[in-house]
C-alpha cells in the first residue's frame, strides 16, 4: 500500500468510492467521470454525488442510455490521453458494450504496438441483495476474467474500495471495477432475517481522507488459520467470515480483491499450509471464476491437499427474483461444505 494521507474517518463503501473519485479528479485533470445520471443527480446509488458541482460539466457529465456508446467514447478518450471513469448503472447492462470492451479496449495496446492505450476504469454495481430481479442482480465477473487485456477488481470493504479504485484509475490498462452493491452501506452476513449491519465499527471502514493506493494483484488475509483455506471476494467475504466465526473453525480466509491480476502466491501459500480449500462466490457455478481457482489449486497444491477442493456458488439458473436469498451462498451451504471438507 502507498499512502500519503494521515487522517482517517469512517466511511461507507459508497462514500469511499466518492472520495476516491474526488481525490483523483483533484490530482489529475485528465480524469473524467461519465455515465447515466452521474452528473446532477449523483448516480443511482449516489456514488458521484457532488462531483459535477465541484469539477464542472466538462469533467462529470451525463450520457444517453447507450452502454455501447458510453464505453466506445471512453476508449476514444483514453487513446487521446484522458483517464475516463465511465459508470455502467448496473452490471447487467454492460452486455451491449461487450464488443467495445473485448474487441477494442482489451486489445488496443497490443494492436497498436504500445502506441495507444485504454486507461479506463469501468465502475459498475454488481450482484444481488436488493430484490432487483434478473436484470439488476447479475455477477458477470467470469466473462471479463476470460478476456486477456482486461483487469477485474472487486472490493469488499470501504478501505479497499477507495485504494483499489485509485490504483485502477492510475493503471494504463482497462479495468472492470465491480462494486458489490449489497454492502454499499454496510456488510451483510447472509442471513435473510437479519438486517444489514452498518459499517460503523468495522476496521475496513476507517478510510484515509486523502490519496492512497491498494495495489492491484494483492490478496488480503482476512483471518489466519490452520484447518482450511477459504477463497472469496466481494459480499461473500462477509458471509464467509460470519459463518466461520459462528462455527469456531480454524479457517484462513483470503479475500482475493482482484481476480485479474490474481495473487496466486497468496493462494498457493495458504493452501499448502492448510491442506484444504473451499471457494465461495455468488456467481453461477458453471464456468464461474471458482472453476479457475479450483484448477489452479489442483495444479499447484495437489500433493498438499488432504481433501477435494469444494465450491459454494450461485445455482445454474436464471437469477431468481423472489428466491434470491435461496440462490445466494449462505451460512447453511457454507457450513455444510466446511463440514464435508473437514470430514474427508
Amino acid at each position: 500500500m502507498t499512502e500519503a494521507a494521515t487522517e482517517s474517518r469512517q466511511m461507507s463503501m459508497i462514500q469511499a468510492i466518492n472520495s476516491a473519485l474526488d481525490v483523483m479528479m483533484e490530482r489529475d485533470p485528465d480524469v473524467v467521470v461519465m455515465g447515466e445520471d452521474v452528473g446532477y443527480f449523483g448516480g443511482v446509488f449516489r456514488a458521484t454525488a457532488g462531483l459535477q458541482a465541484k469539477y464542472g460539466k466538462n469533467r462529470v457529465f451525463d450520457t444517453p442510455i447507450t452502454e455501447i456508446g458510453i464505453i466506445g467514447v471512453a476508449i476514444g478518450m483514453g487513446a487521446y490521453g484522458l483517464r475516463p471513469v465511465p459508470e455502467i448503472q448496473f452490471a447487467d447492462y454492460i452486455y451491449p458494450a461487450l464488443d467495445q470492451l473485448v474487441s477494442e479496449a482489451a486489445r488496443l495496446r497490443y494492436r497498436s504496438a504500445g502506441e495507444f492505450i485504454a486507461p479506463m476504469t469501468v465502475r459498475s454495481p454488481f450482484g444481488g441483495g436488493i430484490f432487483g430481479g434478473q436484470t439488476h442482480s447479475q455477477s458477470p465477473e467470469g466473462i471479463f476474467t476470460h478476456v486477456s487485456g482486461i483487469k477485474t477488481v472487486i472490493p469488499s470493504t470501504p478501505y479497499d474500495a477507495k485504494g483499489l479504485l485509485i490504483a485502477a484509475i492510475e493503471d494504463n490498462d482497462p479495468v472492470i471495477f465491480f462494486e458489490p452493491k449489497r454492502i454499499y452501506n454496510g456488510p451483510f452476513d447472509g442471513q435473510y432475517d437479519r438486517p444489514a449491519k452498518s459499517w460503523a465499527g468495522h476496521p475496513g471502514a476507517m478510510v484515509p481522507e486523502g490519496y492512497y493506493r491498494v495495489p492491484l494483484g494483492q490478496a488480503r488475509t482476512v483471518r489466519e488459520g490452520e484447518a482450511l483455506t477459504i477463497l472469496c471476494y466481494g459480499t461473500m467475504e462477509h458471509v464467509v467470515e460470519s459463518t466461520v466465526r459462528e462455527m469456531g473453525v480454524d479457517a484462513e480466509i483470503i479475500d482475493l480483491r482482484t481476480l485479474v491480476p490474481l495473487d496466486i502466491e497468496a493462494i498457493e501459500g495458504s493452501v499448502k499450509k492448510t491442506g484444504r480449500c473451499l471457494i465461495v462466490h455468488e456467481a453461477t457455478r458453471t464456468s464461474g471464476f471458482g472453476a479457475e481457482l479450483s484448477a489452479l489449486v489442483q495444479e499447484r497444491c495437489f500433493y498438499h491437499l488432504e481433501a477435494p477442493v469444494e465450491r459454494v456458488t450461485g445455482f445454474d439458473t436464471p437469477y431468481p427474483h423472489s428466491l434470491e436469498w435461496a440462490y445466494f451462498p449462505g451460512p447453511v451451504r457454507i457450513r455444510e461444505a466446511i463440514n464435508k471438507i473437514m470430514r474427508d
